[in-house]
């Protein structure tokens, strides 16, 4: 997949993300604006050029891994979102498999992460 297909994806999952805290729906938000970061962290690998191999890119630890290493370290993204990334795929993994609930709270600001995530990848390596 191109990186510009991926941050097109990422786009839908944050607007996916929005409509779904809107309709009181905590952890389909926290779901969405996950895969939303998800996804432009991998556009903004492959465009990147990081030496990056698909596989590990596909799997969620790999993906957050590779991008610490090689965009938050190297400075190229701030630390901020890099932690972002890390705390809303905390947030997933408790709406999709611990079945204890997502606060609105908690949704309201991945969603918020999300959009802010995703404009900064887009800005920085999407030209």
């Amino acid at each position: 997949m191109k990186a510009r297909d991926l941050m097109a994806k990422a786009i839908r999952a944050a607007t996916s993300a929005q409509v779904l805290l809107q309709s009181g729906d905590a952890d389909g938000a926290c779901n969405r604006a996950y895969y939303a970061m998800f996804d432009a962290a991998r556009a903004a690998l492959l465009a990147s050029g990081a030496p990056v191999e698909a596989e590990v890119a596909r799997t969620h630890n790999g993906l957050i891994a590779a991008f610490s290493l090689h965009l938050v370290k190297t400075g190229r993204v701030p630390i901020e979102l890099g932690r972002a990334l890390n705390k809303a795929e905390e947030l997933r993994l408790v709406a999709d498999y611990k079945g204890d609930p997502i606060g609105i709270g908690d949704a309201t600001w991945a969603v918020q992460q999300a959009q802010t995530f995703v404009q900064a990848m887009q800005t920085t390596f999407i030209p």
